[in-house]
This record gives structure tokens, C-alpha cells and sequence, in this order.
């Protein structure tokens, strides 16, 4: 065979350059959160992410409970005004 009729191989440099611009443009196409100074950067489906938001609550959380010792204290001051004439267990007097 002469050097015209032997088949081609193709140039290794060519199918490097092409892999890597392959491989570079499928990086360039996918995303991912990054960290950049102290900024968190979203990544590239942040439009399909779930968004988490917790609703300010009340400032006092024990709102229900500081309401029901109060309903307590006024019933115990209303029934509990026997002036040391009660027969047990009154708070109002100590007895």
C-alpha cells in the first residue's frame, strides 16, 4: 500500500480538544449552589425549588396559657373572697 491509500487515523489532538470542549460545555450547562463570600449563590433550577417560609408567629408563645391562669386567678379572687369563713382548700384565705 502506498502512503495516499492508507486509512486515516484520526488526530489524537483533535478528538482531545473536541472531548474536552464536550465535556467543559456540559459543565457549563448544569449548575449547582455555590458558596461565594460568605453569599450563598442559587443554582440553576433554583425557579423549581420548594420554598420554605415559616410565618412569623406571636412574640409570647405561651399566649393560651398565660390566658387560661388568668381566667384562673379571676375565678380563684371572685370565689375565693370568703374572709376565713371557707371549709377547705381555699387559695384566697390559705385554709
Amino acid at each position: 500500500m502506498t502512503a495516499s491509500r492508507m486509512p486515516r487515523r484520526p488526530d489524537r489532538r483533535g478528538v482531545f480538544f473536541g472531548l474536552l470542549a464536550a465535556a467543559l460545555g456540559g459543565l457549563s450547562l448544569t449548575g449547582c449552589q455555590v458558596d461565594v463570600g460568605g453569599q450563598t449563590l442559587p443554582s440553576a433550577y433554583y425557579l423549581q425549588d420548594d420554598i420554605q417560609y415559616f410565618p412569623a408567629g406571636p412574640e409570647f408563645k405561651l399566649s393560651k396559657e398565660a390566658a387560661a391562669q388568668k381566667a384562673y386567678k379571676k375565678e380563684m379572687g371572685d370565689a375565693g373572697s370568703c374572709n376565713g369563713n371557707c371549709s377547705g382548700g381555699c387559695q384566697g384565705c390559705g385554709r
